[in-house]
């Protein structure tokens, strides 16, 4: 016969206490998950398609404007324009400012930028800006997500081809798929021991082409800046390949204004502040450096005055366009040396109807591509405008501005 099993008040106590172990350790991995605190609401069908601007407004005014605090830029993406504010992302009706759709996450929201067709919305966590969702631009459809370790704040940008995310202390490289092609800097739990060249850098500037990734970092054994080339895609994400690396020596090199301006295939454009006149040496103006591949300057441009640290690049097809805060320059895509200015602009450049607009004082200048020469001024109609500087985007007919945290759109 079977003695039945008596069970005391030990046993008792242990299997609550266990099963309420259990239900605390479910309810952190809950509420650590990607979908706890998110609210995604997509559109009903695909953006409708936006027909480009044959032909430039006479005027411009404003239709509508909405908070914009985490761009770094204004952005378009397939048929929307995308703002991101307070942790939500929206993709709205170029016209309207409707939303069509949003994604909102209840944490802090790093970044938004716009590549490949879609959207990619970056938050901070416990481990710093390290969740990334890729979003369909015309539905706001969730489509990949990646987590790893980033710091706290980070700036995104795009080449065409890859995703750069770069902080102070670590830098990632991302492509299409947001599968991570490149770690550099501090290694949160390296695989593999001693793969970093450098330990303790602080990574002060970067950008990136389709073959090359240049970083200007400030390594403690080193005696000032150093510029360093990358592969951004190396055989092995956690092993970075260097095209080569330089310690920065000429005049002004060890400010904190050098920063890495552009990036091609064979060459990378660095802007040096002005040096003031010393007991060895004169006075040098502000100038752009070109390197080569590996990291040698090859040649130099001086400025006609410095730079500020409003400093914004933005691409345009293969070419290159640097508001300085107070001037806009083109810069060659074949040599990245300068081409032609236009003098008291207020911000970056966007394309419309064959010309490029620049926003200017009271309205946009219509310039070739070519020459930088005037062809049309657009009276532009600005609210609430405190001088903060001027991001340009056009979709269509409408012209998009993002200034102060906030997105104007213009028609």
């Amino acid at each position: 016969m079977v003695v039945p099993e008596r069970r005391t008040r030990a046993d008792v106590i242990a299997a609550v206490t266990i099963a309420v172990v259990c239900l605390v350790a479910a309810a952190i991995v809950w509420a650590r998950a990607d979908a706890t605190g998110t609210d995604s609401v997509t559109a009903d069908s695909p953006a409708p398609t936006v027909v480009a601007a044959t032909q430039l407004p006479g005027t411009l005014r404003e239709r509508w404007h909405a908070a914009d605090s985490a761009s770094s830029r204004a952005l378009v993406a397939g048929n929307v324009v995308v703002t991101g504010d307070e942790g939500t992302v929206s993709g709205r009706d170029p016209v309207t400012g409707e939303q069509r759709w949003w994604y909102r996450r209840d944490m802090p929201l790093c970044g938004v930028e716009a590549q490949w067709g879609s959207v990619i919305a970056t938050y901070r966590d416990q481990r710093g800006c390290s969740q990334t969702t890729m979003l369909d631009a015309d539905t706001g459809a969730r489509s990949i997500a990646r987590s790893s370790y980033m710091d706290d704040a980070i700036r995104i940008s795009g080449d065409g081809t890859y995703l750069l995310a770069l902080g102070t202390d670590r830098l990632e490289m991302w492509r299409s798929d947001l599968v991570r092609t490149l770690e550099y800097g501090y290694v949160d739990a390296p695989v593999n021991p001693n793969t970093q060249p450098r330990n303790g850098c602080e990574l002060r500037s970067a950008a990136s082409s389709s073959s090359r990734l240049a970083v200007i970092e400030r390594c403690p054994d080193d005696p000032g800046a150093r510029l360093t080339v990358l592969a951004p895609s190396p055989k092995e994400a956690t092993a970075p390949e260097e095209h080569g690396s330089r310690l920065l020596t000429a005049p002004g090199a060890d400010s904190a204004e050098v920063r890495v301006i552009a990036v091609s295939d064979a060459k990378i454009a660095v802007y040096y502040p002005p040096t003031p006149a010393t007991a060895t040496g004169l006075a040098q103006p502000a100038r752009i450096a070109v390197h080569d591949g590996t990291g040698n300057e090859v040649s130099s441009a001086a400025l006609a005055e410095p730079w500020t640290d409003r400093i914004t690049v933005t691409r345009l097809g293969s070419a290159i366009y640097v508001f300085t805060g107070k001037t806009l320059i083109a810069l060659s895509a074949a040599t990245l040396q300068p081409t032609w200015t236009v003098r008291d602009a207020l911000g970056t450049p966007a394309s419309m109807a064959g010309r490029l607009l620049v926003p200017v004082t009271d309205g946009m200048l219509a310039v070739d591509f070519a020459t930088g020469t005037t062809v049309a001024r657009i009276a532009v109609q600005r609210s609430d405008y405190r001088g903060d500087p001027i991001s340009t985007a056009v979709l269509g007919d409408t012209v998009f501005e993002r200034r102060g945290g906030r997105l104007y759109a213009l028609g």
